[in-house]
């Protein structure tokens, strides 16, 4: 994924050290593909061919609803509208391979489909699919736990203690 541009600042004097960085997750939910059949929208990610929810780094001055939207757009190709805060999680720390630390605030967001064809749309994935919500390839933990907030039926958000 391209660092956004601050992160690079920071990085200069930080080095490795562990950043904090405001993120967003997107579960888009799509029920007009196939009569009864709910899909979602998934990328796999370019860095290390996982299936995953498109997410991204809230920049500077960008609010959170609107940089999940950003995402989707330009990873996806989709235009979604964010609809709900479904869950405010701190994700574990976590090291790239070239020794950065950081550690995701991660706002996950459900959004309704609007317009688009699901496609690569950047470097950070190499396929975008729609897929079944009955037949979801493998993915981590995270990325269920993600879904199951999304697809509750509540106006509340989810958050952790």
């Amino acid at each position: 994924m391209p660092t956004p541009a601050y992160i690079l600042e920071l990085r200069r004097s930080l080095g490795h050290g562990l950043l904090l960085l405001p993120g967003v997750c997107g579960v888009v939910v799509r029920d007009d593909l196939e009569p009864g059949r709910r899909h979602l929208l998934l990328v796999r990610r370019s860095d290390d061919g996982t299936w995953s929810l498109p997410a991204g780094i809230v920049e500077p001055g960008e609010q959170p609803a609107t940089t999940v939207e950003r995402e989707l757009l330009e990873e996806t190709r989709v235009v979604a509208v964010a609809e709900r805060l479904a869950w405010v999680v701190a994700d574990p720390p976590l090291e790239y391979p070239n020794g950065d630390r950081c550690q995701y605030l991660t706002s996950v967001f459900r959004c309704r489909y609007v317009s688009g064809e699901a496609g690569v749309g950047d470097e950070e994935s190499t396929e975008v699919r729609w897929a079944d919500l009955d037949a979801l390839p493998p993915m981590d933990a995270r990325q269920h736990q993600r879904i199951a907030a999304a697809l509750e039926e509540t106006a509340r958000t989810r958050f952790e203690r």
